[in-house]
């Protein structure tokens, strides 16, 4: 749950170790140190700052959280479930800012990703489904909605599909 700062500083410092255990021919300490350097490069690449960014997105800090995002350079690197989290925030953040554009695209990259469970895809499709509503598209709305309905677990996203659905058919008709 560190930075990229930081995993860059704990990978120079596993090398240095590795080097001074081959300086003094301690073949076990060194390969150890390879391994954790390696670990932690791989971890840069598929889990990134998605993590720490997730805390800070939960406690509401939506600017931190989106200056820890801007770290993973590649989000198409990011391992499967970290790219969900990764598209959810991004949307979020975007919704946040009512930049609704961008909102849309990273929930629907989103929702093509695991997520936490299926409450949590429905929650997605339900925001792509507030956004059609908001574009008047109401055919694409409820296309939306059935989709979220399938996957709806708990009683207040079958609320708001509900009310989205009445809506959606209001603008279809």
């Amino acid at each position: 749950m560190y930075n990229k700062l930081g995993r860059y500083v704990l990978m120079g410092i596993f090398v240095l170790s590795a080097l001074v255990s081959l300086y003094y021919q301690q073949y076990q300490l060194a390969a150890i140190s390879g391994l954790l350097f390696c670990f932690i490069l791989w971890s840069h690449f598929k889990h990134s700052s998605v993590l720490l960014a997730s805390k800070y997105f939960k406690n509401s800090e939506y600017d931190r959280a989106e200056k820890v995002l801007n770290e993973v350079a590649n989000p198409d690197r990011l391992a499967k479930n970290r790219r969900g989290f990764y598209e959810f925030m991004r949307a979020n953040i975007a919704l946040k800012r009512e930049d609704y554009e961008q909102a849309e695209f990273h929930f629907q990259v989103a929702s093509r990703f695991p997520l936490g469970g299926k409450n949590d895809k429905a929650y997605v499709l339900i925001h792509l489904a507030n956004l059609a509503l908001r574009k008047k598209e109401g055919e694409r709305a409820l296309a939306y909605v059935e989709k979220a309905k399938e996957l709806a677990t708990s009683s207040r996203a079958l609320e708001i599909i509900t009310n989205i659905e009445k809506e959606a058919k209001k603008l279809a008709n």
